[in-house]
């Protein structure tokens, strides 16, 4: 979105992303024991990775939450 600079675009951090989608959520590896039998299961886990997964967690440059920078709480969720 927007206009991003072509100097600083890398597919790492794609690449990371992915990697974490795939670790917390067990349902999307190729060896996982189960699968969602619903679209909307899957559908659920995916919507609550990406709601909590950036805002909530800590995170290596930050050393807080972004939530707790931001200053809308004062706790980890």
């Amino acid at each position: 979105m927007g206009r991003p600079d072509p100097e600083r675009i890398c597919s790492s951090i794609v690449t990371r992303q992915k990697l974490t989608l795939r670790m917390q959520n067990r349902s999307l590896t190729r060896l996982a024991n189960t699968s969602p039998k619903k679209w909307e299961i899957l559908w659920s886990a995916l919507c609550l990775h990406f709601a909590c997964s950036n805002p909530c967690r800590n995170h290596r440059r930050l050393r807080v939450a972004p939530t707790m920078e931001e200053g809308i709480t004062d706790h980890v969720c």
